[in-house]
């Protein structure tokens, strides 16, 4: 039941903001732009486990995993732009931020970052 909750509340976080967003594109993007994901997340976890650390380490490696996220917003638009077809669009900008994640991970571990 609680994993049930858990989806159903996040999943009308997600129908609600699609739905702001097909009348009011900025404030869609303010609430997108909130981290909802990660304070959801933080608060399951924090609520499955009790344990502040888990919190704490998930919520640095969000900050440092968001860098590579950028390259989705930047290309998308783009590929948008150039009157690209929607769903190749979208499939590129996922590929591309796919790669640009796994090379900021070799780095990482390449020099020991510890996150």
């Amino acid at each position: 039941m609680y994993l049930i909750l858990k989806t159903l509340i996040s999943a009308i976080i997600i129908v609600v903001v699609s739905e702001i967003a097909k009348r009011y594109t900025w404030s869609a993007a303010i609430i997108v732009s909130l981290p909802l994901t990660s304070v959801l997340a933080f608060i399951w976890l924090y609520w499955d486990t009790k344990d502040a650390q888990k919190v704490i380490e998930l919520s640095y490696s969000t900050i440092v995993m968001t860098l590579p996220s950028f390259v989705f917003f930047i290309i998308l638009p783009l590929l948008l732009k150039f009157k690209q077809n929607f769903i190749l669009s979208i499939i590129v900008s996922i590929l591309s931020t796919a790669i640009v994640y796994a090379i900021f991970i070799i780095i990482i571990k390449k020099f020991n970052f510890n996150f």
